[in-house]
């Protein structure tokens, strides 16, 4: 419950820190946040389920996929291995190019992207999937990390595993607007503040040589507009559904990074665009 508490707290924290300059405003983004926190469910005590394995073992030629980043590439909030981003990922991957899938998840729960050094430090040397998909952010947006730092982060862990031979695709920062249990103006604002960083996260990104998807832009529609489908029982992270269609997302750029699909991916050409001339 704490980790969660600390999430929606610190959505407060920018929103104060960067836009309440009344102690009459103050006051009410901290009411707000209080509302919110009693609003948002229990978290997943026993965390995400472990979807490490080789997935289509039967197809043979594994590939080798590697999860990234925050919980949401851990998969936190799916009730089966089966329904966790990476499990959706290697499903569709082996679906798409006829061949088995070797999972590993590097992810982790409450991860900034400072962490993500850290999680490629732990990989075993001689380790160089095929594929690297990243997803983190959120926890960088509600604890006011700057967002040239953590863009800079997320640039080096891209380039780190460039360097290694690796494909990178990136999810960027979720719309935090899509969170309904926390209430306006703090929901707006927050909304913001996620756009901000993704914008910086896709040109890091691009420059460091990965792929990009924009969350808010391709899935967040969907979680703004069905969130009791696509939000698990905490109401914070991914349900099973929300898994599965950011999944689907993802796994065009992913073809492409492997260069398995010459067409451009839903997400990525507008965010290539915004890099060259912003």
């Amino acid at each position: 419950m704490e980790r969660r508490q600390v999430a929606v707290s610190a959505v407060l924290t920018v929103v104060v820190g960067a836009a309440a300059t009344s102690y009459g405003a103050r006051e009410l983004l901290h009411r707000q946040a209080a509302i919110a926190r009693r609003i948002i469910g229990k978290p997943h005590a026993d965390g995400p389920p472990d979807a490490d394995r080789v997935w289509r073992s039967a197809y043979g030629d594994p590939l080798d996929l590697l999860l990234v980043g925050d919980s949401i590439a851990a998969g936190l909030g799916a009730e089966r291995r089966k329904d966790t981003l990476g499990g959706r990922l290697a499903k569709g991957l082996a679906k798409s190019t006829g061949r088995a899938v070797r999972l590993r998840t590097a992810a982790v729960v409450g991860a900034e992207s400072s962490m993500l050094a850290a999680q490629l430090a732990g990989l075993p040397d001689d380790y160089a999937p095929d594929v690297a998909v990243v997803v983190v952010g959120g926890n960088d947006v509600t604890h006011r990390v700057p967002v040239a730092q953590a863009a800079a982060d997320l640039e080096a862990a891209v380039r780190a595993l460039r360097e290694r031979g690796v494909e990178v695709v990136v999810g960027t920062c979720p719309d935090l607007g899509a969170l309904r249990p926390v209430p306006q103006p703090l929901r707006a604002l927050g909304s913001r503040a996620s756009r901000q960083l993704a914008s910086a996260q896709a040109a890091a990104t691009l420059r460091a040589g990965g792929h990009v998807v924009s969350l808010a832009r391709v899935v967040g529609p969907f979680f703004i507009s069905h969130p009791d489908e696509m939000f698990s029982l905490d109401r914070f992270h991914p349900s099973g559904l929300g898994y599965r269609r950011t999944a689907a997302a993802l796994l065009p750029s992913l073809l492409a990074a492997l260069g398995l699909d010459d067409g451009v991916p839903a997400g990525l050409a507008a965010w290539s665009d915004a890099a060259r001339t912003g």
